[in-house]
């Protein structure tokens, strides 16, 4: 006795109710076709992952239920077939003083032209970056459904991601007579996220004694990113099946079951690096920011420095080179190897460069305003005024020709305000704003020794990799004159902003307490900063976006 099934792991749009539907309707015809009876699709399929406050308008919610009957009729013709699909339905009732939500995170079960079932998630996530307490209310039922027909039929038990993050769904489940748990995902990506989920659905599979399917979305939406990275595993907890990461993929899965023993059947993609998932990761990231917001190409600022180059890299992997443009814009203090290595990576990319001096702009601030700094030294307004002018210039041409500006600040600036609002932050989508800068170096390195896309190895001259890091806004500067070295920028980062780890233990852990403590305080007088920056990816665990929730004004110190 066999049930094919299939995984519909699909990159949707959020609010695109008939293209997602479209979307779900010839995945399940092809799969159909192929001998599947089970189609899986993604936690809130139908409008998408995640629609934040569009939850809270009634009309949003009537047009995702009138979706899932229009797909569960466009299927009516397909005899045997169940289809899962992931939707928010319910709204909220009121009484004269209160009211009460009654709004779901839900998914259906549709089988020739009906709606057979219907299961609310019971767990609902509020951290990170989830707030579906805020949306919705939590669901307590069970759903077991039967999938195929005749002696091929099991008895499949249906979860919602972080349901099957908690032991009692799953057991419910099982105590309902499920054979087989399906659950249906949006977990955003960040660096090992993959292999996590796999480890703890091995717990779930082992502890149930039921084999597993994992259903994954792909795509990126604003800051998050959905690796696909769908499995499914054997009862014992052993990996059956994986499908590829970052891209959509029709993934098909064999159950062969007789009386009480299951064994599933499918193909298993090999483990990859966490390097491979970063760029990817980043990859989709612009590719779908811009290619979902309707962008026809975007702008940088080249600089002959590592951030841009990587960012260039990464645009140029993503877009093509026909839709990246690069600006180099030197100041007095610009060094020669600085134009000469933006020069080389823009031909070795084969992107569009041009150059426009910023001296003259330069020289007519400083002789506007002459008269008022008279007595005063040159300082960080001189180098702020350069990053300005910048800034100014890639908006304008971002204004003339549509093209939205990258910017190329990385989490270590992001961190310490080492970067100058209105300037190098101007503009509208952070690529390496959660990359610390140690893994950008790691990052560009990785990339110079692997072509994933085709699009020439080794894009980023060795030069630009090994100088020492500058803004070369004032004579002979790096950046290590106003900040610890990047090895201990980045641990007492990632110690204190990623983990939460008290300044004593990291002090205790074997850093300097001058540097934590700098560290640390730059952290928190430069939140203004960051909530003026620009939306960008998210690849940890905690980035500045969702993640860090601080007030900009307080007086507490630990």
């Amino acid at each position: 006795m066999t049930l094919q099934l299939c995984i519909a792991q699909l990159n949707f749009h959020v609010g695109d109710l008939d293209g997602n539907a479209q979307k779900i309707v010839t995945a399940a015809q092809q799969a159909y076709a192929d001998g599947a009876r089970l189609l899986l699709t993604p936690e809130l399929s139908i409008c998408g992952y995640a629609a934040e406050d569009l939850f809270l308008r009634p009309a949003f919610i009537q047009a995702c239920d009138d979706a899932v009957k229009a797909v569960a009729q466009a299927l009516a013709g397909l005899k045997g077939m169940s289809v899962v699909v992931g939707h928010p339905t319910g709204g909220d009732s009121r009484t004269r003083s209160t009211a009460v939500q009654q709004r779901y995170n839900a998914a259906s079960v549709l089988r020739e032209g009906q709606v057979v079932a219907t299961y609310a998630k019971r767990e609902l996530p509020n951290y990170q970056v989830f707030d579906e307490r805020r949306y919705f209310t939590p669901g307590d039922g069970v759903c077991v459904f039967e999938a195929g027909e005749g002696a091929d039929a099991l008895r499949v038990g249906l979860l919602i991601c972080e349901d099957a993050w908690f032991e009692e769904p799953a057991r419910l489940a099982k105590e309902a007579g499920a054979q087989i748990l399906a659950v249906i995902n949006a977990s955003p990506f960040h660096v090992g996220k993959g292999y996590e989920r796999e480890a703890t659905m091995g717990e779930r599979a082992r502890a149930t004694g039921l084999p597993l399917v994992y259903a994954h979305l792909v795509g990126g939406q604003d800051e998050v990113v959905f690796e696909g990275h769908s499995f499914v595993l054997n009862a014992d907890g052993t990996v059956a099946g994986r499908a590829p990461s970052f891209k959509e993929n029709l993934f098909v899965a064999r159950v062969e079951h007789a009386q009480s023993a299951i064994n599933i059947v499918a193909n298993v993609e090999p483990v990859r690096t966490p390097e491979a998932d970063l760029w990817d990761a980043l990859v989709l990231g612009v590719r779908d920011y811009i290619g979902k917001n309707g962008f026809p190409g975007v702008l940088l600022g080249l600089s002959g420095g590592i951030d841009s180059a990587l960012v260039l890299a990464i645009a140029v992997d993503a877009l093509g080179p026909d839709k990246v443009r690069t600006v180099m814009m030197p100041s007095p203090y610009t060094a020669d190897i600085s134009w000469i290595d933006a020069r080389e990576m823009a031909a070795r990319v084969g992107v569009r460069y041009d150059e426009i001096s910023i001296v003259p702009e330069f020289e007519a601030f400083k002789a506007s305003l002459a008269p008022h700094f008279v007595g005063r030294a040159e300082d960080t307004t001189e180098e702020n005024i350069q990053a300005r002018i910048r800034g100014t210039l890639l908006m304008a041409m971002s204004n003339k020709f549509g093209s939205i500006v990258l910017t190329t600040g990385n989490k270590s600036e992001m961190a310490t305000g080492y970067c100058t609002l209105y300037g190098d932050m101007a503009g509208g989508f952070a690529v390496i704003k959660d990359l610390a800068k140690t893994l950008v170096f790691k990052l560009a390195r990785w990339r110079n020794a692997h072509d994933p896309y085709s699009t020439g190895s080794n894009p980023i001259p060795e030069r630009i990799i090994i100088r020492p890091p500058s803004a070369e806004l004032r004579p002979d500067q790096t950046d290590q004159d106003s900040l610890p070295p990047y090895e201990v920028l980045d641990a007492i980062l990632e110690r204190y902003m990623e983990n939460d780890q008290s300044m004593e233990a990291i002090v205790a852990a074997g850093f300097a307490r001058a540097d934590v403590e700098k560290v640390t305080r730059l952290i928190k007088i430069n939140e203004y900063k960051r909530r003026q920056a620009p939306v960008g990816i998210r690849v940890t665990h905690r980035s500045f976006g969702k993640d860090w929730r601080y007030p900009i004004t307080s007086r507490f110190r630990a």
